[in-house]
This record gives C-alpha cells, structure tokens and sequence, in this order.
C-alpha cells in the first residue's frame, strides 16, 4: 500500500531550526529519487529539496545552504533538516517522488509557521 506520512513540523521564530521525517511506504518509493515540496497559502506547490537513491542532493535556490536533505533507505525515510528559518518559509511541507504529479498521491504534510 503507498503511503506517505510527513512529521515534525512546528511553530518557531526565525532564525531557529526544524527537522523533517517522511516515512514512505510502497514499492514505488523504493530507492526513487525523492523531494520536498512545499505550498504556502495562495501558491502552488514547489519543489525545495531532491535526492537520488545514492544521496545526491538538490536545492531551490532560496533554500541553498540553509536546509538539508538525507534518507536512510533502510528505514524507508527521507529528512530534511531545515536551519536559519525565514518567514517566508512558512508553508505546509510534503514528501514524494521527484516529477510525480499534482493529481497523485500526496501525503498530508506537515505545517511550518516561521514567526518574526
């Protein structure tokens, strides 16, 4: 069964930190190439963070230096460690495959609120 379940999400101030989890579920999740996405309110979804299934990592520009992806492909999760958070990076995160569309499966996300 695919399932996605994101966690670790939280309030805090700015310049503060939060780690990420997403535990996958599925054979579809198996060692893909995997994001995180996020949508803040009145956007559309964007990709910040990817990794391929032998740890390669790529960031959204505005992310770059701040925030860290990793997956632990025994444990079926992927992390994203997010240091020096702005305001603007308030939204609801989500994990799932790199490319997968809007219209698929997406897990619920995990809300982010970055306070000034």
């Amino acid at each position: 069964q695919v399932q996605l379940v994101e966690s670790g999400g939280g309030l805090v101030q700015a310049g503060e930190s939060l780690r990420l989890s997403c535990v996958a579920s599925g054979v579809r999740y198996w060692l893909a190439p995997m994001g995180w996405y996020r949508q803040a309110p009145g956007k559309q979804r964007e990709l910040v963070a990817s990794i391929t299934s032998n740890g390669g990592t790529n960031y959204a520009d505005d992310v770059k230096g701040r925030f860290t992806m990793s997956r632990d492909n025994a444990k079926n999760t992927v992390y994203l460690q997010m240091n020096n958070l702005k305001p603007e990076d308030t939204a609801v995160y989500y994990c799932n495959t790199v490319g997968v569309s809007s219209s698929s499966y997406w897990g619920q996300g995990t809300q982010v609120t970055v306070s000034s």
